[in-house]
């Protein structure tokens, strides 16, 4: 729970996710873009936070929205051109923020060249670069195994008389990460977006980079039932976190240090002993392998304070921790506790030991979106419908300002627009989601002792969390009420930070409903 010697600026900045579909469109056709983004960068300047994370941009036929990829080494024309990419590095080097792309190494789309070429035949060049098995006796799929989106993990490809792995959709083949032909092509990939001046990756879905190769069946999951989600009917012990994908990774941390300051974040979710051994043994894995506990907590007082314990307590000597509270992918934060008790999650993301990384939107305390029936994107959705599955409410554009579609777009946004106060209005207004992000952070900034200072837990009682941060003998504490009550302030000194913007002190010695505090104490 200790400080870094000499942290780097992954450690003591902060990460913002953009969803470029989502965050400015600068040409009309309701889809936002790499102009668009470049457009709306002093937002992030004024916010303070340290890199910009896009979700893919690359060339796709966009089955899954750009995480099936036709070229890794192109940007799609809807995104724009390498030169608006290009342009957009510049800018956002011009303002002291960092860069980060996804790197989707697990899989790519069938309309890749190489998945063109492997599925020719049975004896082309390409074929051992994904995945390919022979029916079962009944002529099924060769196991168990199932997608994340619904149905078996394998699709059948006629001409050549086998099934070919597809995790996610049918439409984006599994890699052959055993072949060294693949992975030498992904490194490759990696070095020609480090020679633009991108300064990471966050790489995607790597718990399935390197699946049992003796395509042993899954175990059924006994307390799954029709409802639920239909990946979790087995437990996927042969499908996430093998061995060989632990040595793929470290592979790729020797090409991202081939360049100096590049930094690798890696998705993986599963249980948190597997999550850590991503670090690698010697710190030779992710830089920070995403720890997403609040995606799906209880939100309890309790239980986060003993996670925190949990997790500083399985952190590798010297390995840096980091925190999330939304994504893409999962719902968005005010939605799942409440918009009262997402201004404390904000607190409580900004000054716990680690690198945050805001999700666009959260900072303005979006909430999920309603999509009509006949507006849903999502693929998982259309899969299996009814189920709330679904990732269009939190991929929905951004709310800029007082204009038609609130500034996004001058054309029909690919999604509906969120309601919620806008991102001008919002700057306008102390009492705001956006300005307590932007106060924190600022505070966060100038006080290394929430930044890069130790952690020590001092109490998680009554629905209250209360801990601290140190550095070089500055001590700050940070108490959180995660109830819509009043609480005892523990805590005595000098306020430093309320999420109620109009408090000036903590003189009558409460803590009041959902609100938290950060304290210099006496």
């Amino acid at each position: 729970m200790s400080e870094p010697d000499a942290p780097g600026w992954w450690q003591h900045g902060i990460i913002y996710q953009i969803y470029p579909r989502s965050f400015q469109d600068s040409d009309g056709d309701g889809v936002g873009d790499l102009s668009g983004i470049a457009r709306r960068l002093d937002h992030l300047v004024e916010l303070g936070v340290d890199a910009v994370w896009l979700s893919p941009i690359f060339p796709s036929p966009m089955a899954d929205f750009g995480y099936d990829i036709s070229d890794y080494t192109g940007v799609d024309p809807l995104f724009g051109t390498l030169d608006d990419f290009d342009a957009l590095v510049r800018a956002v080097h011009g303002r002291d923020m960092r860069l980060l792309l996804d790197l989707v190494p697990s899989h790519t789309s069938d309309q890749h060249p190489w998945f063109l070429d492997a599925r020719s035949g049975r004896t082309a060049d390409k074929r051992d670069w994904y995945i390919w098995r022979d029916a079962a006796p009944d002529g099924g799929p060769p196991n168990n195994w199932l997608s994340e989106f619904g149905g078996p993990a394998w699709t059948w490809d006629e001409p050549t008389g086998q099934y070919y792995l597809s995790i996610y959709l049918p439409e984006q083949p599994a890699l052959n990460w055993r072949n060294p032909q693949v992975r030498a092509a992904m490194y490759d990939v990696m070095r020609f977006w480090f020679d633009r001046g991108v300064d990471g990756f966050r790489v995607d879905a790597v718990a399935h980079l390197a699946p049992d190769d003796a395509f042993r069946d899954n175990p059924p999951n006994p307390d799954w039932q029709p409802g639920m989600d239909p990946a979790q009917a087995v437990f996927r012990i042969y499908t996430r976190h093998q061995d060989a994908g632990f040595d793929y990774v470290r592979e790729m941390r020797a090409v991202a240090d081939e360049y100096p300051e590049r930094v690798l974040v890696g998705e993986a979710y599963g249980p948190l002993e597997d999550i850590i051994r991503y670090y690698g043994e010697a710190l030779d894995g992710f830089h920070l392998p995403f720890n997403f506990e609040l995606l799906a907590a209880p939100w309890d007082a309790g239980h986060i304070a003993d996670y925190a314990d949990t997790y500083e307590a399985a952190l590798p000597d010297g390995a840096w921790p980091n925190w999330v509270l939304g994504n893409h992918d999962r719902s968005r934060v005010a939605s799942r506790i409440g918009p009262a008790q997402a201004r404390v999650a904000a607190l409580l993301l900004l000054t716990l030991r680690g690198t945050p990384t805001i999700y666009q939107g959260d900072e303005l305390g979006l909430e999920d979106t309603p999509i009509p029936p006949d507006a849903v994107q999502d693929p998982w959705e259309r899969n299996v419908p009814g189920q709330g599955l679904g990732r269009d409410p939190v991929r929905t554009p951004m709310i800029w300002e007082d204009a038609p579609n609130c500034g996004f777009t001058t054309g029909a946004p690919w999604l509906p627009m969120p309601k919620g106060a806008n991102a001008s209005a919002q700057a306008a207004d102390p009492g705001s989601m956006l300005s307590l992000h932007r106060r924190i952070i600022a505070l966060r900034r100038a006080e290394p002792a929430l930044s890069v200072g130790g952690y020590e837990r001092v109490s998680a009682e009554d629905g209250v969390f209360t801990f601290a941060r140190a550095h070089e003998g500055r001590r700050l504490v940070v108490s959180l009420n995660m109830t819509s009550k009043p609480r005892p302030l523990e805590v005595e000194g000098r306020l430093l930070l309320s999420t109620r913007a109009e408090r000036t002190d903590i003189s009558d010695g409460v803590l009041g409903p959902n609100e938290g505090v950060v304290i210099e104490p006496v």
